[in-house]
């Protein structure tokens, strides 16, 4: 069966191959909360689908518009089989109750490396930020190298700011994309570090220049969520 939690994921299970994250525009914060309900119902009421769906997570943009969801995998192909038995009925029983659901896409990720914070402290987390970095094109290594970069000027950060928790940097598996899903104690806290002296959440150094100047970059994005609602196994 299906069960409920106020869990937050874990990103890093070695049990989960395919991370897939996906967004929905619906419009009104009250259409987020209906939505968010209407999951849950048809969720609660069916079996768990597949025993290799670790859990099923959908949190609500502080845009008052979007959701994210976030489902943990062992494979695509279990996936897949999801797809093609068991999502139909789940997507019409929601859409039945929320009309008018515009569902962005489904992005397929590979998760590649992590960073918490060194002071022992792990606060659950009040917001979720999803930093969505598009490159010119596919290459893995490329993918790969600009995180790495990342972690580099995470290591030379003169000024680390408070409240952030933790950060999973997730690969596309097309090769065009990082998703970074970071944890924060507030979206304060997230705020007002983007609001500290230079570009994003890091100073001014020429590491952080680099990272933001890499060769390929398109374009990038940010999103603060609420973790709303927990799906798992019973």
């Amino acid at each position: 069966m299906t069960r409920r939690t106020d869990a937050h994921p874990e990103l890093v299970r070695p049990d989960v191959q395919a991370p897939f994250f996906s967004t929905w525009r619906v419009g009104t914060p009250e259409r987020q909360r209906l939505a968010v309900e209407a999951i849950a119902r048809t969720w609660e009421r069916r079996p768990w689908p597949a025993d290799d769906l670790r859990s099923y997570h959908v949190y609500t943009g502080h845009d008052g518009s979007t959701l994210l969801h976030h489902s943990q995998w062992a494979s695509e192909q279990a996936y897949e089989a999801f797809a093609r038995t068991r999502r139909q009925e789940r997507v019409d029983e929601i859409d039945t109750a929320v009309p008018g659901i515009e569902r962005l896409g489904l992005g397929r990720y590979r998760h590649y490396r992590s960073a918490t914070r060194e002071d022992g402290a792990a606060p659950v987390p009040g917001c979720i930020v999803i930093v969505d970095v598009e490159f010119e094109g596919p290459d893995p290594e490329r993918q790969r190298a600009w995180v790495d970069a990342v972690f580099e000027a995470l290591a030379s950060e003169p000024e680390p700011h408070p409240g952030g928790i933790s950060a999973h940097f997730h690969l596309s598996t097309d090769g065009t994309r990082v998703l970074n899903y970071a944890e924060w104690e507030s979206a304060q806290a997230h705020i007002d570090a983007l609001a500290a002296p230079g570009d994003g959440v890091g100073s001014a150094t020429a590491q952080w220049a680099r990272v933001q100047n890499w060769p390929g970059l398109k374009s990038s994005s940010v999103g603060r969520y609420d973790h709303a609602l927990g799906l798992v196994p019973r």
